[in-house]
């Protein structure tokens, strides 16, 4: 199709695409040109905005080593993937949910512990806690033999991948619930954390003129043939930041009953020290692990 005028390009990509074969993909690709091609005509978007858009892209690209992802990051910035998971959970959007972001610090290649556990590998000072955790299906009974992948931050706010100090795997595990649907670990309670922003995030969350905090959380990932994969955050709800989440990932369903102790503990933990039972609940589905945005801790 030869273009005649601006109206027209929006015509000639449809027409196209319009011949994708695959169903779904020609789906998604003509969507993606009406909305894209609306967007730009409603914002009358400048030839210089254009290109600062595509610099844009392309630093996230360029920003994205092993050890971070600058584009998942955005994603969760732009509330996107939030928007994604509640779509796709809690009966397709319909029902409250305990699926949560998968975040941009997974990594595969996590060890796997016994029940019991610590996941601590490396000093890391901090209030103790005790993690009980329960896997069952829709109708209460418990699923054994899950592999439940556990990770999070330290106290001082950093993924092991982000901090040469720690040691490789710290405050990360993966476990296998066993007949009754249970495991337990041992860790030190996360502390909210400032995201990273000496990339294109940082440019936005500084022009929204918003904080780039995210509250405290646990990250569990519950993988089991039969069951849609369970990805999830735990926050902890004396957050500051609870309500004002720099990723928008809080739903009231998962925060969390972190209970304080204020005395020792018989596992050894000094005053005050915290607890958590958490259950978790599978819905019937497709059981699939994702694609780790991340690969490597960041060099010294």
């Amino acid at each position: 199709m030869i273009i005649e005028n601006q109206a027209a390009v929006t015509d000639a990509v449809v027409e196209a695409f319009g011949r994708t074969e695959d169903p779904r993909l020609r789906e998604i690709l003509l969507a993606l040109v009406r909305h894209l091609h609306g967007f730009v005509r409603e914002v009358r978007l400048s030839e210089r905005e254009f290109q600062e858009a595509v610099r844009i892209v392309a630093a996230m690209g360029q920003k994205t080593p092993p050890s971070h992802n600058e584009v998942v990051l955005m994603a969760g910035s732009l509330g996107v993937s939030a928007l994604v998971c509640l779509l796709n959970n809690g009966d397709n959007g319909q029902t409250e949910t305990q699926a949560n972001l998968l975040g941009p610090f997974w990594r595969d290649d996590q060890p796997m512990c016994a029940s019991g556990d610590t996941l601590v590998r490396s000093p890391t000072p901090g209030p103790g806690l005790a993690v009980n955790v329960a896997v069952t299906d829709r109708d209460g009974r418990p699923v054994a033999g899950a592999k439940v992948d556990v990770w999070h931050s330290s106290p001082e706010g950093l993924y092991e991948n982000q901090d040469p100090a720690q040691a490789e795997m710290n405050l990360r595990g993966r476990f296998t619930t066993d007949a009754a649907g249970r495991f337990h670990f041992r860790s030190v309670k996360p502390a909210g954390y400032p995201i990273p922003i000496d990339g294109p995030v940082g440019d936005l969350v500084r022009a929204t003129r918003r904080h780039h905090y995210r509250p405290a959380h646990l990250h569990f990932m519950i993988y089991k043939p039969g069951f849609k994969t369970m990805i999830s955050q735990v926050y902890s709800p004396d957050d500051e930041h609870l309500d004002s989440d720099v990723q928008f990932g809080v739903t009231r369903a998962l925060i969390g009953d972190y209970r304080r102790h204020d005395a020792p503990s018989a596992e050894g933990f000094a005053a005050p020290w915290y607890s958590l039972d958490q259950r978790f609940v599978l819905e019937p589905g497709e059981a699939r692990r994702p694609v780790a945005p991340i690969r490597a801790k960041a060099a010294v």
